[in-house]
């Protein structure tokens, strides 16, 4: 059975740092694209930033690049957003998505409508 569990998310200050995890079970990460969505109240949903630790594609999007930095650790079968320098604008509820391979490129991370899911995590920075 396919399985996303995020974890590390919270409340911060502007400028403060999160860590999220997405822990993979059923699969191995590598064969796949995984990455992060996020949804604000009143927003629509956007991908934030994706690895396709395979051949190494990552992607980022604008708002977060220079600050969010993702990573994949193979043996744990685990992906992580190392998130600094916070933004109120970055207040979201966050989930992990495993997709085919191909979307995640340099131009943008894509829900095909076959992803997986984890169930999301609330990440609120306060100004």
């Amino acid at each position: 059975e396919v399985q996303l569990v995020e974890s590390g998310g919270g409340l911060v200050q502007t400028g403060g740092s999160l860590r999220l995890s997405c822990a993979a079970s059923g699969f191995t990460v590598d064969d796949y694209a995984i990455g992060w969505f996020r949804q604000a109240p009143g927003k629509e949903r956007e991908g934030v930033s994706c690895i396709y630790s395979s051949d190494g594609t990552t992607y980022y999007a604008d708002s977060v690049k220079g600050r969010f930095s993702i990573s994949s650790d193979n043996a744990q079968n685990t992906v992580y957003l190392q998130m600094n320098s916070l933004k109120p604008e970055d207040t979201a509820v966050y989930y992990c998505s495993r997709q085919p391979f191909y979307r995640c490129s340099k131009y943008g991370y894509r829900d095909g409508g076959d992803g997986y899911w984890g169930q999301g995590i609330q990440v609120t920075v306060s100004s």
